[in-house]
């Protein structure tokens, strides 16, 4: 039993702002927001390039607020926009050279905390904590369900 919680969810609710916090920390440094970090993130999945729109969709954020997100990028040099070639009032939304090295910094820092937070434990534990951990979401999934 934790000493700081004794029930699951606030245990998983500490977890997170714990772990959120020492992200955050370590993002800090590039320059990047969180919204702008997820985009970066979010252009490396997807092969350097995505619609405008799907980025709003995926941040859950309307679209000037993406746009707004995007505007920032584009001066630090991140991203850059261009019109799609299938219809001129989508935008294409492209990882630069710069964005990409940022990507790899940031995931560099998230793959350093995640080995933090697992430090100590042997490789089947890890492996257990995912599975458990999953199947808390596919169970609180199918709850949200019903």
């Amino acid at each position: 039993m934790s000493k700081y919680f004794q029930g699951l969810g606030p245990t998983l609710g500490w977890t997170a702002k714990l772990s959120k916090a020492c992200m955050d920390a370590r993002v800090s440094q590039y320059d990047v927001t969180p919204a702008q970090t997820h985009v970066l993130l979010y252009l490396q999945q997807h092969g350097g390039q995505v619609l405008q729109n799907e980025l709003a969709d995926y941040l859950q954020v309307k679209p000037s607020t993406a746009n707004g997100v995007l505007d920032r990028m584009v001066e630090k040099g991140l991203v850059c926009r261009s019109v799609s070639g299938s219809d001129a009032r989508r935008r294409l939304i492209h990882l630069t050279e710069k964005g990409a090295e940022q990507q790899a910094l940031l995931q560099r820092s998230f793959l350093d905390v995640e080995e933090a937070m697992v430090r100590g434990f042997s490789p089947e534990e890890r492996e257990a904590l995912l599975a458990f951990l999953n199947r808390v979401i596919q169970n609180l999934k199918e709850d949200s369900e019903t």
